[in-house]
């Protein structure tokens, strides 16, 4: 039977009603709400396990046309690197540092626990990095990219094994991160800095020049933030001319923080949008709708017929992740706050995706308190080094 097809249009219109699924049923069960559990991710799980039942009900498999998701991705990185300053950059240069080697660090652990994962169940050594570093922190892009490398050293099913497991992967990523933060912040009674108090989720509440809240407004940070897209998308396609195969959010976060901090300098009579709260209002409005896009159109049913092995390596991973989080990372960023909601984020990405990493700090920070450098730090990481680390790491794994 044919496919079911959602078009584009109406799987972004659905993407806001999953939301609000998820704001009624985080303002319903105090579970979700204790464990800063992101509303995308209820309401997208909620939806994707009735997707499921339609699934197993017609017979038919359900897709999601899901172009505007990926804008909305490359949008909210872009407003993330418009809220940032060359001050807060320079005061993340430490901890970013630190969250650099740590992540490439467990990146290698994270293969070497798939390595004896696989091996304990009798599969091949290669198929290990489908159960690590290339589905977990990969995700899928990364996995269905190396799933026919993978398939061609002789294991059967490579790329099936990497997308089921980067789908559990991200399951799991959004529902670790909020309890390891609350966690860490009630058991330390851990609160915000004192400079970073006038921010709002990451995002400065500024008032004086600030552009009012409005429609010129709204349209003036668009404009911005799509200046900077543009330039972004150009200069990714002068990175891919050179061999370099990067996401496109990349270079627009990178492109967003240089007209941050070039514009006052350069046209200094221009309002900027750094710090206001219509770019406050973007961030979340995209993010949102991304993860909610994102998690309601996953295909459950793919995941019915995993095997038990899949299941157990991928417990282990939850495990080793939990407790370099907690034992290893949190005490070397310092055992602050900020560290705190960088644990959520961590969690979110090391078993994940960038975005789910976002979202954990974010349901984190909207409850406890800003925490701007986080914000900065776990993208360049996440989005960034670790892409390029990866291939290198993925390659010598494989090779095993």
């Amino acid at each position: 039977m044919d496919a079911i097809v959602v078009p584009d249009f109406i799987a972004f219109t659905l993407g806001m009603i999953v939301y609000f699924i998820g704001a009624g049923l985080t303002r319903r069960y105090a579970l979700l709400r204790n464990f800063n559990i992101p509303e995308p991710v209820s309401g997208g799980l909620a939806v994707a396990i009735v997707v499921w039942i339609a699934h197993l009900a017609s017979g038919r498999e359900i897709t999601f046309e899901l172009e505007t998701r990926d804008v909305l991705l490359t949008l909210f990185f872009t407003t993330i690197g418009l809220n940032a300053r060359f001050s807060e950059l320079l005061r993340g240069g430490r901890p970013l540092a630190i969250l650099l080697a740590l992540t490439l660090a467990f990146m290698v652990l994270q293969n070497l626990v798939g390595l004896f994962g696989v091996t304990a169940f009798g599969l091949p050594a290669a198929s290990a990095v489908l159960v690590g570093s290339a589905s977990l922190i990969g995700g899928h892009g990364t996995a269905i990219a190396w799933g026919p490398e993978i398939a061609a050293l002789g294991v059967d099913g490579a790329a099936e094994m990497g997308i089921a497991a980067a789908t559990v992967g991200l399951i799991l990523a959004a529902l670790v991160g909020g309890p390891i933060a609350r966690l860490l912040i009630e058991r330390r009674k851990l609160t915000p800095r004192d400079e970073d108090a006038d921010h709002i989720v990451g995002v400065a509440n500024e008032s004086g020049d600030a552009p009012k809240f409005g429609y010129v407004a709204l349209m003036h940070t668009l404009l911005t933030a799509n200046v900077a897209m543009i330039a972004g998308y150009v200069i990714n396609l002068q990175i891919a001319a050179m061999g370099v195969k990067l996401p496109l959010f990349v270079p627009c976060l990178i492109m967003g923080i240089l007209i941050a901090n070039l514009q006052p300098l350069l046209l200094p009579k221009l309002p900027g949008v750094t710090g206001t709260p219509v770019l406050a209002l973007v961030s979340d409005f995209t993010l949102s709708v991304f993860l909610s896009m994102s998690l309601m159109s996953m295909k459950l049913w793919t995941l019915a017929g995993l095997a038990g092995p899949l299941f157990a390596v991928l417990g282990a991973q939850v495990v080793l992740t939990v407790a370099f989080t907690v034992f290893v990372l949190f005490p070397a960023m310092g055992a602050t706050y900020r560290a705190a909601v960088l644990a959520a984020g961590f969690g979110g990405f090391a078993l994940g995706a960038t975005p789910t990493a976002i979202a954990n700090m974010t349901a984190v920070t909207k409850r406890y308190g800003p925490a701007p450098v986080a914000f900065i730090i776990l993208p360049l990481v996440s989005a960034f080094f670790v892409d390029i680390a990866n291939a290198f790491i993925i390659q010598l794994f494989a090779s095993l």
